[in-house]
């Protein structure tokens, strides 16, 4: 029980610090904080799922950079690939394409950011030993106590991020319109005068697809 506690908190870390390099990337890039994540909190699961994955995986090539880098890149990518595919088919939303960039698969991923996850895998393995001996070093009682909190916290997160998201699908499946960006203005600015959790949701994917099937 204790490995499964500190799998979690470490799950939660890496999330947190996805999170961190997601927002810092796409601020810059932007030139304006951007929050760029769908749960309320500061947390990527998709991150935190990641580097567990390679943490779990990966850790015997820790010796060997180049495999280790190679395989990052594709576990990463499956990762990524089934996350943008399976929320697509769960909310109806495209959350975001790559289709303008270079070496794009179905815009779901593309080369330059498999290339950036693959140095971050690499990161991961070296770091991690700190990180888990860190977490492991604290008394099993507050690990605990530390465990439960969070939990409650990430899974009231979860619910009601989801029940948001779920309001972009329930407001795209009332408009009957094809595939096209005027459906995607016309449930942001229905959504926009809804909730503040759902403006900032909206805030985070700027470029948010709603996708519409034909009638």
């Amino acid at each position: 029980m204790k490995e499964v506690m500190i799998y979690f908190l470490l799950f939660i870390v890496y999330s947190i610090l996805g999170w961190i390099v997601e927002t810092s990337a796409t601020s810059i890039y932007h030139k304006k904080l951007v929050d760029r994540v769908f749960l309320i909190g500061p947390c990527l699961p998709i991150y935190g799922t990641g580097a567990i994955a390679i943490i779990i995986l990966l850790k015997k090539y820790h010796n060997d950079f180049l495999v280790l880098f190679i395989m990052s890149i594709v576990l990463c990518s499956i990762i990524e690939y089934l996350t943008s595919y399976l929320m697509e088919k769960i909310f109806k939303a495209r959350w975001w394409d790559y289709t303008n960039i270079p070496f794009n698969i179905n815009g779901r991923i593309c080369l330059p950011f498999s290339i950036a996850f693959g140095f971050m895998g690499s990161l991961i393995i070296v770091i991690n030993t700190h990180i888990y001996s860190l977490i492991n070093n604290i008394p099993p009682q507050l690990l605990t106590i530390i465990f439960i909190i969070i939990l409650i916290i990430f899974i009231t997160d979860i619910i009601v991020s989801f029940n948001i998201i779920n309001k972009i699908k329930l407001s795209a499946n009332n408009l009957r319109k094809d595939y096209s960006e005027e459906i995607t203005e016309k449930v942001k600015n229905t959504l926009e005068n809804n909730s503040l959790l759902i403006k900032r949701l909206l805030h985070a994917f700027p470029n948010i697809k709603i996708l519409q099937k034909k009638k």
